[in-house]
């Protein structure tokens, strides 16, 4: 058996008019991410961790931002045709650990939901899915209220 992991990143800057979504979970606030696609900077880590795991490029290689079929697309419907991509390849998820990095809105609430609708759309049990809420104490653009950040790492197995 072939295990392998994958480091995924994505920032998306806060603007006024748009939802704000993480993990395919809108959460409450008077900002949104801005992006080609929904913009939930969560989920496109976690594709990239994938992705990466896999060998496979990054989510701009299977979903670039040229497409215009892809424009203001629910990212979960990349998440699930990414897990498609994978499974077509051998590779299927084993555990994800993810960490969103905002100084506002509070997300430590909204983290089990996040978990749950990721663990849906990732096809695996949600005890192998980890979220995480961190600031940066006033720091930096996240600091700031400017953007959000997120990191994530993927363990995949080829069996």
């Amino acid at each position: 058996m072939n295990t392998r992991s994958g480091i995924g990143f994505d920032v998306h800057p806060l603007v006024t008019g748009r939802r704000l979504v993480l993990g395919g979970v809108h959460i409450p606030f008077e900002k949104g991410l801005k992006g080609h696609s929904d913009g939930d900077a969560l989920t496109h880590a976690i594709i990239d961790a994938l992705l990466g795991g896999a060998g496979m490029g990054d989510i701009g290689t299977h979903f670039p931002s040229s497409d215009k079929s892809l424009k203001d697309i629910d990212s979960q419907k990349l998440l699930v045709n990414t897990m498609r991509l994978l499974d077509m390849h051998g590779w299927r998820a084993t555990y994800v650990d993810a960490t969103i990095i905002a100084e506002r809105p509070v997300l430590r609430p909204h983290c089990d939901s996040i978990k749950a609708a990721l663990a849906v759309s990732l096809g695996i049990d949600p005890r192998n899915v980890n979220i995480k809420a961190k600031t940066t104490d006033g720091l930096g653009f996240t600091g700031r209220g400017e953007g959000i950040a997120a990191m994530a790492i993927a363990t995949l197995q080829l069996p």
